[in-house]
């Protein structure tokens, strides 16, 4: 953990706003993952957190990596690019999943080289992979629960269950093989019986299709929704993982390949902003604080994710109930209308911890602001 010491000499060495990733919490955080559940196969879900410098750590971690676009792909893929051919091409079909249902003809026609395993959920998708990457394996994804999630999924993507089976036929109908089934609980998932529930189904569709003669299904991706630990609330991993190997020794036989996608937790409390405060006033009789940084830039994830990250000062002092906004144009840049700050002063800097997921991976230009600078120590 970067002590409140060097975040502040980081913020004042290297400008605001700043982003700092802790590559000593990045390697905690699989290594964690891989002790609570040593069957599983964690492929690093890019989209959390897509810094070349995160995938590389992982990369060297022996971490598996969940890719939703071609640019995310290629991040991926300049870590093994000067492997022999024949190495490379089985680190691909092992180490990464393309784990977006619905992708462009030209994303297909791209990845086709690299015979990818890929994800789909729906019978036209299916017809795409045939006639655009007829080298790929495939994977079905299944609607499953998503209560109690922070991000809920199951509402644009997933098969329905009733279906499943008739897509792994057409699948194969059409000369692609099924390799196995996925699902995703949802985001920040803290309602375990998500787990219990999706593990349940998708063993009954194992079942069901090998009762109509397909046989060829070796893989079962559990996805993401695995909680990081933003306050107390949250429990402990090791007892979600607790939960999760007692229903994969229950439901699935040791041959079959148990995949995730774990992203937020990976990342989450491997990240901090440092900023500065710009303007202030009294708004309404309450301290308002302007800073450099925001919901459009690392503060995005207030927006987009349904997440808050609590402003705190380095100076010390009695605090009083504050807002702090972000530098932009528009209304809509609320970081919190609810913060205990001491009273401070412009030019003092404020920070964030735990917010390395979903924060400065959709950081835009909006209003001419750029994202924040990276830091990145530890490496």
């Amino acid at each position: 953990m970067i002590t409140k010491a060097h975040l502040q000499r980081l913020g004042r060495e290297h400008g605001t706003p700043l982003f700092v990733v802790d590559h000593d919490a990045l390697r905690r955080n699989y290594r964690e993952f891989r002790r609570h559940l040593p069957r599983v196969q964690a492929y690093f879900a890019v989209k959390a957190n897509a810094l070349p410098e995160i995938v590389r750590t992982f990369f060297l971690e022996g971490a598996s990596f969940d890719v939703a676009s071609m640019p995310e792909f290629n991040i991926v893929y300049a870590n093994v690019a000067g492997m022999p051919p024949k190495e490379r091409q089985d680190w691909i079909w092992d180490k990464i999943i393309y784990a977006n249902p619905n992708k462009p003809v030209e994303t297909l026609q791209e990845l086709n080289q690299y015979k990818p395993l890929v994800t789909f959920d729906n019978a036209e998708e299916l017809l795409k992979i045939r006639d655009h990457a007829p080298q790929a394996g495939v994977v079905l994804r299944v609607r499953v629960t998503n209560t109690g999630a922070m991000v809920e999924l199951s509402s644009k993507f997933g098969a329905a269950p009733g279906e499943a089976v008739d897509l792994i036929l057409l699948a194969q109908k059409l000369g692609l093989t099924c390799e196995g089934l996925s699902f995703h609980v949802g985001s920040q998932t803290t309602n375990f019986n998500n787990y219990v529930e999706a593990l349940a189904l998708c063993s009954n569709i194992f079942k069901e299709a090998a009762d109509r003669g397909y046989r060829k299904m070796n893989l079962m991706d559990i996805g993401g929704g695995f909680p990081a630990r933003y306050d107390e609330s949250v429990k402990p991993f090791r007892e979600l993982a607790k939960v999760i190997n007692n229903e994969l020794e229950r439901l699935f036989p040791k041959d079959i390949q148990i995949l995730a996608e774990p992203g937020r937790f990976l990342v989450a409390n491997a990240g901090y902003t440092v900023s500065k405060v710009i303007g202030k006033a009294v708004r309404d009789g309450k301290p308002s604080y302007y800073i450099d940084d925001g919901v459009y830039h690392t503060y995005s994830g207030v927006i987009f994710d349904h997440c808050k990250y609590p402003v705190r000062a380095f100076r010390k002092g009695p605090t009083k109930l504050s807002a702090v906004y972000g530098p932009t144009c528009d209304a809509l840049d609320v970081v919190s209308m609810a913060e205990n700050l001491p009273e401070l002063n412009r030019d003092d800097l404020v920070y964030s911890e735990n917010i390395g997921a979903y924060s400065h991976a959709s950081s835009t230009y909006f209003n001419g602001f750029p994202p924040a600078k990276v830091v990145h120590v530890n490496t």
